[in-house]
């Protein structure tokens, strides 16, 4: 077994992951930095985002109007200390990235640029064309470069997190390109793994995107929070669901039904297609069951149409969407538009967090997409993911050097280090049953599509929760047939259904046991916000072996719960 110390572990190397690395290295240049990720740093999710990251940059803008539209988006289920840190630290980020040389699009005077997005009552979604991840993951990596105390573990897969009762001790991991098996000891952890929207089946994720960090946290007695909160990008493109941004509709595109007619209209005549995503993905849904979709061998869909944009406006303001248009569908949007359904996109919920991003857990932190901290809420506003990745990932790595000057290596139990390895090393190759890898996945991801999407009800949630359970079940008859060690992806893939098991059960309790519709958690039984009982986060955590759910008050500051118009 070979063994790494570092001061801290970085687990995950997206936008929070890099950019809490940079901020750890720059606070104290003398403690060593382990960025470890299961990818190519290159290949984290971060590098799909499309479309902008919001800032508060110019006149007519200001913090209060972005933190209200961010606590309205969320259904006011976000709290308010949280993102009022988060609105007033973002302007920095923008102004970093630019100086480390980030190609943000300008305006014709020299500006950063800035477009509208859904929910926003000012243009502040800044952008890099429709490449914002790309190029904001790009400059952040490079950044990095700079820095002699990080080290860079680069496929290597993460297993488990061991805890004890003095806190964070350290993780182990598979060393992907030979198999074998490895230990990191540090003083503090933090978790930047992202979310976990491979449950579904038509999805903008990442197919690495399989809610380890969650399901790891879980495993080791942490808490997660708001987990019933699945976001649905309103267009993925059909059929592939590659992410159409929404940048697409804040540069002027509509959304059209099978009678030409902007549909919008009915549902948020003052917002239209920007609308909050909840919102929009609602009425598109609506339209389809209401029979004004088209139909099509990969399922209904509606239109995204582009064409009165011009071609010369598409090729500037929106060339991925083009080439994806073109390369996956055969469309030039310019000529035709493209089909789309809402997709899932985001995790609202994730590993519960302080504002300084420190979980329960002594020395464990997270950022980004892995963390609820919470900012979003009930539901997300276009262009706060990037963002949020950006604050808190500088905020805990900040918070994490800082951490581990005094801290001290606690020792490792050595006896969960062994169970661990005889779990993937023993039992995952053991011969039983003719169950299979890609069988389960496929039933997961179809049940989570199908019972546990935008529209939910107390019969479909409680017949997902059987299927979940009887998958766990069957997951123990899978064994990993493929024996060559190196690169093993059967294995990898084993161990992500096993992680996509353990979050997709934890999704569907908080969503049975939240009696209301609040943002992204439309329940057509419940269809009423409910604050006198539901305003609060979910927590859930496994007491011997049972997923147990609590709850803790939303913090509210100045911004008090009113019915959501647009």
């Amino acid at each position: 077994m070979e063994k790494i110390k570092a001061d801290l572990l970085i687990l995950g190397a997206g936008l929070a992951g890099l950019r809490a690395a940079i901020s750890a290295a720059e606070t104290d240049k003398n403690i060593k930095i382990a960025v470890i990720s299961k990818l190519f740093f290159l290949r984290s999710h971060s590098v799909a985002a499309e479309g902008g990251t919001a800032a508060v940059l110019y006149e007519g803008d200001s913090y209060d109007l972005h933190a209200y539209d961010t606590i309205k988006g969320s259904d006011y289920l976000a709290d308010q200390d949280a993102v009022e840190l988060f609105v007033r630290t973002m302007p920095k980020e923008i102004l970093d990235l630019d100086h480390w040389g980030c190609p943000w699009s300008r305006f014709p005077d020299g500006r950063i640029a800035q477009r509208p997005f859904g929910g926003h009552s000012f243009p502040r979604a800044t952008y890099a064309a429709d490449r914002t991840g790309f190029h904001a993951l790009h400059t952040l990596y490079e950044r990095m470069l700079v820095y002699e105390n990080i080290e860079r573990y680069q496929e290597y897969f993460v297993t488990s997190f061991i805890i004890n009762k003095e806190g964070f001790s350290g993780l182990t991991a598979i060393n992907m390109k030979n198999g074998e098996f490895v230990l990191f000891q540090g003083k503090a952890l933090i978790i930047a793994t992202g979310g976990l929207g491979r449950l579904y089946s038509f999805t903008t994720y990442s197919h690495t995107v399989t809610g380890d960090g969650a399901a790891m946290a879980l495993k080791a007695g942490m808490q997660l929070k708001d987990m019933e909160f699945i976001q649905f990008h309103p267009t993925g493109i059909v059929p592939s669901g590659i992410l159409i941004t929404e940048g697409a509709r804040g540069e002027g595109g509509y959304l059209l039904n099978n009678k030409n007619e902007r549909f919008m209209q009915r549902y948020a005549p003052q917002k239209m297609e920007l609308a909050p995503r909840d919102v929009v993905s609602r009425s598109m849904m609506w339209e389809i069951q209401e029979g004004r979709g088209f139909t099509g061998p990969w399922g209904p869909y509606l239109l995204l149409d582009l064409r009165h944009l011009g071609d010369e406006k598409i090729k500037e303001r929106l060339p991925a969407i083009r080439d994806i248009a073109l390369k996956f569908n055969g469309i030039d949007p310019k000529d035709e538009p493209l089909p789309v359904r809402p997709a899932a996109h985001y995790t609202m919920g994730g590993i519960h967090a302080d504002n300084d991003t420190q979980t329960p857990v002594k020395g464990v932190f997270t950022a980004g997409e892995a963390s609820c901290i919470s900012i979003h809420g009930a539901n997300r506003l276009g262009s706060n993911s990037t963002a949020e990745c950006l604050v808190f990932g500088d905020i805990s790595g900040r918070n994490a050097a800082l951490y581990v000057k005094d801290a001290k290596m606690n020792d490792i139990d050595m006896d969960k280090v062994k169970a661990e390895e005889n779990r993937i090393y023993v039992d995952a190759f053991k011969e039983r049953g003719s169950e299979t890898v890609p069988m389960l996945r496929r039933e997961l991801n179809n049940t989570m599509q199908e019972k546990v999407g935008i529209f939910r009800n107390e019969k479909d949630l409680m017949d997902a929760l059987k299927t979940v359970k009887s998958l766990q079940e069957r997951f123990r008859n899978v064994y990993v047939e493929d024996k060559v060690m190196e690169y093993n992806t059967n294995l990898f893939t084993y161990l992500e259904l096993d992680n996509l098991l353990e979050v997709a059960e934890v999704v569907i309790l908080g969503a049975i046991a939240r009696k209301e519709s609040r943002g992204a958690h439309y329940r057509t039984d419940y269809p009423k916000r409910d604050d006198v009982n539901w305003m609060k986060h979910t927590i859930a955590q496994k007491v011997n072996g049972e997923v147990v759910l609590s709850y803790i008050p939303v913090r509210t500051t100045k911004w008090k719960p009113e019915e959501r118009k647009y």
